[in-house]
């Protein structure tokens, strides 16, 4: 079995965004939410393998 996430270890340590500032004020469905959280730690660079 894999790792979670692919191996990539995720640290939002320091992060001051709130989750309207990741996933904006309407209503999104759960696949579009996860896009957003991975654009997101990628954009910040909060992971790393």
């Amino acid at each position: 079995m894999g790792k979670a996430f692919g191996g990539y270890t995720i640290s939002f340590k320091g992060c001051d965004d709130s989750a309207e500032d990741i996933f904006g004020s309407g209503k999104i469905a759960p696949s579009e939410m996860t896009k957003k959280i991975w654009a997101y730690v990628k954009r910040k660079k909060f992971s790393s393998k």
